[in-house]
């Protein structure tokens, strides 16, 4: 029997750039654990002298992030336990538009719900052509709330509103590029990589104070999202406790 790879988040620090690389063996799926993680990285890194420059990414090459984990997702009884799942999108979130340092996503896959979220919330964001987007919630019986708010900020109330009523479609990589959500796509992996280490290069090399500015000019008129995406995660919460939510995931699982 062929032993699963093990889930992990690894950090790796090189001339200024921290690499932030979380992996999960289902489709790099996120449950609570992986994202506290990811946002104890973003914190550190931020408060790390030595970093100048975060890139967000994810391991393996086919998906890169499948968002909620079913498993945890179906397990949910209560209110108080749905809200504390889906709060760890919103400190990820929180984490990244906090940061004083700016952060870089590489999506060299498919990216589904809670990766639309992470992808929507970094500073600046490159893929491959393979790299096609869903909100997949409603399918499911719930919204995408608690990364609305990110999407929305990049892709604007009418491209957020066609994804969120349209869990079954998916939108190429080239539309997020058109819709402001990647800034370059290209057709191979080892293209995207050898753009994001020039260009990470570049940016390290510049003043770190101009930088820290930039950052904080990207996300202006974010300060209420600490209680925003906390209101969010209350009602995604309570949905995964209907009756259609319970039966929709468990469908999803047997499929």
């Amino acid at each position: 029997m062929t032993t699963k790879p093990a889930a992990y988040v690894q950090t790796e620090n090189t001339n200024g750039l921290l690499k932030i690389e979380f992996f999960h063996p289902a489709h790099n799926s996120l449950p609570g654990d992986i994202l506290q993680k990811i946002k104890e990285a973003i914190d550190e890194a931020g408060q790390d002298e030595s970093v100048k420059l975060i890139e967000l990414r994810s391991g393996g090459a086919r998906t890169f992030c499948a968002g909620a984990s079913f498993d945890e997702l179906v397990a949910i009884e209560d209110e108080q336990r749905g809200k504390a799942f889906f709060m760890g999108f919103a400190s990820v979130i929180n984490a990244i538009r906090k940061c004083p340092k700016l952060v870089i996503g590489r999506i060299q896959g498919k990216a589904v719900g809670g990766g639309v979220g992470l992808a929507s919330a970094v500073d600046y964001c490159v893929a491959t052509k393979y790299a096609s987007i869903r909100l997949s919630e409603l399918a499911v019986g719930i919204g995408p709330f608690v990364i609305g708010p990110a999407v929305q900020r990049k892709v604007g109330l009418s491209g957020f509103s066609h994804m969120a009523v349209s869990p079954n479609d998916w939108q190429t990589a080239e539309w997020a590029k058109q819709h402001g959500m990647y800034f370059r796509v290209f057709d191979s992996t080892e293209e995207m990589d050898a753009y994001i280490d020039h260009f990470s290069k570049e940016l390290i090399s510049m003043n770190p104070l101009a930088l820290k500015g930039l950052k904080k000019v990207f996300w202006e008129g974010t300060d209420h999202w600490d209680q925003l995406l906390e209101e969010r995660a209350e009602m995604s919460g309570q949905l995964v406790l209907s009756s259609y939510s319970k039966q929709a995931i468990s469908a999803f699982l047997k499929a």
